[in-house]
């Protein structure tokens, strides 16, 4: 009988747990799809290391904006714009840095 409390327990546990857990926001999508978009641009050549840090740095900076505004557990609107637009200029900086045809 206490095997069986203890595994009902356990289920409603994660079930709770879980989602908290696995929340992946839009900004963690769109950072990763970036952060992919920087690595081909490395695999690929269109990148050379000193403009690769330079958007590494800026992913970084993305990044801390995002933990900040999720720091008190709300995002609030202007938190969110601010985030996005942080994104899209890094974004544009990618795509820049990857069509700008210098010599590698």
């Amino acid at each position: 009988m206490h095997a069986v409390k203890a595994a009902v327990i356990g289920i409603i546990a994660l079930a709770v747990a879980a989602p908290a857990l696995a929340q992946e926001t839009r900004a963690d999508r769109r950072q990763e799809r970036q952060e992919q978009r920087i690595d081909r641009g490395v695999q690929s050549g269109a990148l050379p290391p000193r403009e690769t840090r330079k958007l590494e740095r800026g992913q970084k900076h993305v990044e801390k904006l995002e933990t900040k505004a999720q720091a008190d557990g709300k995002v609030t609107a202007r938190e969110k714009l601010r985030l996005e637009h942080a994104q899209d200029v890094q974004s544009k900086r990618i795509y820049k840095q990857k069509h700008d045809r210098q010599a590698r």
